[in-house]
C-alpha cells in the first residue's frame, strides 16, 4: 500500500481542475439548442415531441418568438430531429450551469421589420 501511495505522489493527476481548466467537447456530442429564427416556420413539432417541455412558443406561426429553458432540457436531441427546416441545432457548450435561475433561460426573437 505504501508503494501505491508513494506512485500517486509523483504522478500527475488523471482529472481536470475543473472550472480552471476545461476539456474539449467530443464532435457530436450534445449540448445547448440553438434555433435559428430566420429557418423556423412556426410549426410547432419541436415543442410537441418535446419530453421535458423545454422549448416555449410565444404566438403563433411565422410570426412568433421562441424560448428554450435549459434548466428542464434533458438534451435528447428530439426537437433537432423532428424540425422540417433544421432551425434548431445543437452546440457541444456543455458548461451551462448557474446559480441563476433565469439565466438558463433563452430567448429567440425574429427580426421585426418597421
Amino acid at each position: 500500500m505504501q508503494r501505491e501511495i508513494a506512485k500517486s505522489l509523483v504522478r500527475k493527476p488523471s482529472t481536470l481542475l475543473y472550472p480552471y481548466e476545461k476539456y474539449e467537447p467530443i464532435p457530436g456530442s450534445r449540448g445547448r439548442v440553438v434555433i435559428d429564427m430566420a429557418k423556423c416556420i412556426g410549426c410547432g413539432l419541436c415543442i410537441r415531441d418535446c419530453p421535458a417541455f423545454a422549448i416555449e412558443m410565444v404566438g403563433k406561426g411565422v410570426t412568433c418568438d421562441m424560448k428554450w429553458y435549459a434548466d428542464r432540457c434533458v438534451f435528447c436531441g428530439q426537437c433537432v430531429e423532428v424540425c422540417p427546416r433544421t432551425a434548431i441545432v445543437q452546440q457541444t457548450d456543455y458548461d451551462l450551469s448557474s446559480d441563476d435561475k433565469s439565466s438558463l433561460v433563452f430567448e429567440y426573437r425574429r427580426v421585426r421589420q418597421a
